[in-house]
């Protein structure tokens, strides 16, 4: 699906001129910032050490809510991004996990993996070093949004102008980027192995010279032989006595205490260590600042959208956890980058003409050796460390057999063998409501619930068999959807062990902020729940074009009485 801009030439003249009616009264540019990981709490928390340019110009001209909350159940990034841009649960975007099982291919499935569109790149995913799991699972490097199966916010702004809209996301992450570029849109993310920003075919047969010299001017390179510092005194960060906690993760070479090193520009890991810290952001706002400059975004009275997703606070938070010494210090250089970029947008656009709107895909679970420190249970899943000699008694006695109907566990999912229970002629729906309860007893796992139960509406109604309805696609969804007890998670991703992780319907992990901003908003805070859902049909309301097509939020009235 390549773009033909030019055949759309005539259409897009002759498109402009009825426009120019609303053009006072409309932005020029729909920025959408989210934040991957930014728990609804975090704002506050570290709001005394930000500065003035970043998250406190928001919320100085913008109307804030501080109890916002995805309502679906695995709070994953895809999901969370997808349910931001389409306005809609997972059970109608169809974006489930990060990562689900096949069952035509017999093989995982990576969300925005797309073998009919490769990259534009000389290699994918470096296996070696990839240290997300979801991606190395892909089976193919190619990329699209194809498998969204809702259109997106941004889909509506470019259906609404004629195509005449110039629609961009940028993200460290393929996912993050290609979920709110839409299927109208053009996505770029940070490719790990390359050390450059990439796309795929589905966008674009070549690069655009101003991204092969953002490419080639030493953006990626500088950090090589440096150190992630402090930026703020000791005795300035409520996490100073925690550095170094024995509960964090001692990725090797980057360590766990101030500084870590980047180390060689060469060396293994170095785009890695990016990521890992305050840089990734900041590669990312310099990328679209120059994509700002090279797109003429805003440079017309066409309401454009960009898509900016940053994704440090994730990383950071995954192996270090959302209350340590690096998470605080990423926060505020993320303030300063949100600073920067709201700076460019101002001078080359105008913040009176850009609608800006922040959010997050997720919150993040607390460390358990944390929790545990401060006298709270909890703790990390481990499948093989559990006496499963019950369950598969139970299951033996009556089936005739245990272990092998489970054909896969991708988190939350439980899958079946399909093949084994046809074989041995048995009704699929009994064996997964049987895997389902000998699986609730086990210890740390507060729910499993068959899809069999939620197809046909057998469970009782409560706030997280609601959440796990709305995560329920027929197509997608694994037989069998379990939930842990609040602080507790699987930790150990391939060998990879994290400090802290996100995926349940628990608060700590669906609680995000909501932003709306533009100059002669009346600041306010807004403690009346919302949900993540609401995001994009409000802003189509706030720009008068139609929803997307599986919007299924609320209008905030506060942000259309704003206008």
């Amino acid at each position: 699906m390549i773009r033909r801009w030019a055949a759309l030439g005539t259409v897009a003249a002759c498109a402009l001129a009825p426009l120019q009616a609303v053009a006072e009264e409309l932005p020029k540019l729909v920025l959408q910032i989210t934040v991957d990981q930014l728990r609804g709490d975090l704002i506050d928390r570290n709001s005394a050490h930000f500065g003035e340019k970043g998250f406190k110009r928001l919320l100085q001209n913008g109307i804030y809510y501080t109890n916002a909350h995805h309502r679906h159940a695995n709070t994953e990034t895809i999901v969370g991004h997808t349910t931001l841009a389409t306005g809609t649960d997972p059970a109608v975007h169809g974006m489930v996990a990060n990562l689900w099982y096949d069952r035509a291919t017999g093989k995982p499935f990576y969300n925005v993996q797309d073998p009919d569109y490769p990259l534009l790149a000389k290699s994918g995913v470096d296996q070696s070093t990839e240290i997300d799991p979801t991606q190395r699972a892909a089976t193919s490097d190619g990329r699209s949004p194809a498998s969204i199966l809702s259109s997106t916010l941004s889909d509506e702004i470019a259906i609404a102008n004629a195509g005449v809209s110039k629609v961009f996301g940028v993200s460290v992450k393929d996912r993050g980027a290609i979920s709110m570029a839409g299927h109208a849109g053009t996505a770029y993310w940070f490719s790990k192995s390359e050390g450059r920003f990439v796309t795929s075919s589905y966008y674009m047969d070549a690069y655009p010279g101003w991204v092969d010299n953002w490419n080639e001017a030493g953006h990626v390179l500088a950090y090589a032989y440096t150190d992630w510092n402090l930026s703020g005194t000791d005795d300035s960060y409520r996490f100073f006595e925690f550095d170094d906690a024995d509960w964090e993760t001692d990725f090797p070479g980057f360590g766990r205490t101030f500084p870590h090193p980047f180390g060689a520009w060469d060396s293994k890991y170095y785009t890695t260590f990016l990521t890992l810290s305050p840089a990734g952001d900041e590669l990312t706002a310099s990328f679209a600042k120059s994509l700002i400059d090279n797109e003429g975004i805003g440079a017309d009275d066409v309401t454009d959208y960009l898509s900016v997703s940053f994704s440090s606070t994730d990383y950071v938070g995954h192996i270090f956890g959302p209350s340590s010494l690096e998470a605080e210090d990423n926060l505020r250089r993320l303030d300063q980058t949100i600073g920067q970029l709201l700076d460019h947008v101002d001078e080359k656009i105008g913040l009176e003409n850009t609608l800006v709107v922040l959010s997050a895909d997720h919150g993040a679970a607390e460390v358990p050796g944390y929790l545990e420190y401060l006298g709270i249970p909890a703790g990390y899943f481990n499948f093989d460390n559990i006496d499963k000699e019950p369950a598969a008694q139970a299951l033996i006695n009556e089936f005739d057999v245990a272990q092998e109907l489970i054909a896969s566990f991708s988190q939350p999912y439980v899958y079946l063998n399909d093949q084994l229970i046809m074989d041995k002629g048995l009704k699929k729906a009994d064996v997964a409501r049987a895997l389902a309860r000998e699986l609730q007893k086990m210890p740390a796992i507060a729910y499993a619930i068959s899809s069999e139960d939620l197809a046909s509406s057998a469970i009782a109604k409560t706030t997280v068999s609601d959440a796990v309805l709305a995560n329920f696609h027929a197509a997608r969804s694994g037989d069998i959807y379990v939930v842990f007890e609040p602080h507790w998670f699987v930790g150990d991703f391939d060998g990879l062990h994290v400090a802290s992780h996100h995926g349940s319907p628990w608060t700590y992990d669906t609680h995000v902020p909501i932003i709306f901003s533009r100059p002669g908003m009346a600041a306010s805070r807004v403690s009346t729940r919302v949900e993540t859902v609401d995001l994009a049909p409000t802003v189509a309301a706030y720009l008068r074009i139609k929803a997307p097509s599986g919007a299924r939020g609320t209008v905030l009235d506060e942000v259309l009485q704003s206008q």
